[in-house]
């Protein structure tokens, strides 16, 4: 069966007196979407830029304590918070894991003291593993797991011991309030904002 790709489009079209007020409808929803998409940065999370984190100003103190850690000259918040066994499963629990904040922090939800969900800590897990492998294997419970393959590979979070590595034990919103962080860069194109400036400078008499 042949789709009518003409005669679909008639179906769905508006009456005619209803087409110029509904394409100027849809063109303002899409203006609003690319707007919110733009302020939002949203072509930030595509990336592995560890300032995405400051898009939403509750992360300070985790990136403040990150900065300041040793993991900062080795990795970054996706090497650690993102699986990197597959790509499918990359991307996949990083849209999931942005749609959650985003929703959390648009409708003020976020706790005062944020804690890493179970999800989280076991990627976080895997990616201690994968990438302090040769140290691990050396640890007497793994050297016993692989002596005795029924007993299986041991259960044990990396955190248990290592707590404070790298965010510290406290990463509530008042942790670091004087912490010097890159601020956001404006929303606004350059062009519109010249005239602030000028102003801000040469202020009228």
């Amino acid at each position: 069966m042949k789709l009518d790709f003409r005669r679909l489009i008639n179906k769905i079209s508006p009456p005619p007196n209803w087409r110029l007020p509904v394409l100027l409808l849809l063109a303002l929803l899409a203006g609003l979407g690319g707007l919110t998409l733009h302020l939002a940065r949203a072509t930030s999370y595509l990336s592995d830029d560890p300032l995405t984190c400051l898009n939403c100003h509750v992360m300070r103190s985790q990136f403040a304590t990150w900065q300041r850690s040793s993991h900062a000259r080795v990795a970054t918040c996706n090497d650690c918070h993102v699986p990197h066994d597959s790509f499918i499963r990359h991307y996949a629990f990083k849209a999931q894991d942005g749609l959650r904040h985003a929703f959390m922090f648009t409708f003020r939800l976020e706790p005062q003291v944020i804690r890493i969900k179970s999800a989280g800590a076991g990627v976080v897990r895997e990616n201690c593993i994968r990438c302090h492998r040769q140290l691990v294997e050396q640890l007497p419970m793994y050297k016993f797991a692989a002596a005795t393959p029924r007993s299986g590979v041991p259960d044990k979070s990396c955190v248990a011991c290592h707590a404070g590595t790298p965010h510290g034990r406290v990463n509530s919103l008042a942790s670091v309030p004087m912490v010097r962080v890159p601020s956001l860069t404006p929303a606004a194109p350059p062009w519109l904002m010249q005239p602030r400036q000028h102003a801000a400078i040469d202020p009228e008499p």
